[in-house]
């Protein structure tokens, strides 16, 4: 028997790992962890963990926790998985730099950035689909925002073409 920490620690763990799209999806990959639970429990458990479904590849929603292990340092890869798949554009005036997603992800991708603690970055402030960097002064908006450009593929080329 699987306690109610080691469950939600597990759903945690494949939430950051996988595009879960629904509890029964969840259910299954619990089932493959060797872990059972009922589709009341896991809803349970996804309140209690703070999860939101946000905006993934093609239009689909899928789970994310975002302050799950506010502690933890974002590897550099998952950073990227991130702002790859969430970032839409990147802008500054220093030192604010203006990050903006699809609705209902700006809080993903500045927790992603808080955990990261990202070199430059003195705080972060997340809406709906738009959230707000503040740049140290000695490293400057215009890196910051260049770094996130590069970490979310977003070309530099593409966006002065879409102005």
């Amino acid at each position: 028997m699987t306690s109610k920490v080691q469950r939600q620690q597990t759903i945690a763990r494949i939430i950051a790992e996988h595009d879960v799209t629904s509890q029964p999806m969840l259910l299954e990959l619990l089932e493959e962890e060797g872990i059972e639970a009922t589709q009341a429990t896991v809803s349970r458990d996804l309140e209690d963990l703070g999860a939101v479904k946000v905006r993934v590849r093609k239009g689909e929603s899928a789970y994310a926790i975002p302050d799950f292990a506010p502690d933890r340092i974002a590897p550099q890869d998952q950073l990227r998985r991130v702002l790859s798949e969430w970032v839409a554009e990147v802008e500054y005036s220093d030192p604010m730099v203006v990050v903006r997603t699809p609705p209902g992800c700006a809080h993903v991708v500045a927790s992603a950035l808080d955990r990261s603690r990202l070199a430059g970055i003195v705080g972060t402030v997340a809406g709906d689909d738009t959230l707000f960097l503040v740049a140290e002064s000695k490293v400057g908006a215009e890196h910051v925002a260049a770094t996130l450009r590069d970490l979310a593929g977003l070309s530099k080329d593409a966006r002065e073409t879409s102005r």
